[in-house]
């Protein structure tokens, strides 16, 4: 059953999309972009607690 599954390799694998050099960041820099996301999240839902609370 298997040795006439006509689908073959794919002809996309030498094409993968690739990030250009100008948008990438260092690894460190992505951990802080990160870790400040993070920060900010947990602001806003502090924020949101506190306005529930006071309704």
């Amino acid at each position: 059953m298997g040795r006439d599954n006509k689908q073959g390799k794919s002809k996309n694998k030498s094409s993968l999309p690739q990030t250009p050099k100008n948008e990438k960041i260092a690894p460190q820099a992505a951990k802080e972009e990160t870790a400040q996301e993070l920060l900010e999240l947990e602001s806003l839902v502090a924020k949101n607690k506190q306005k529930n609370r006071q309704k």
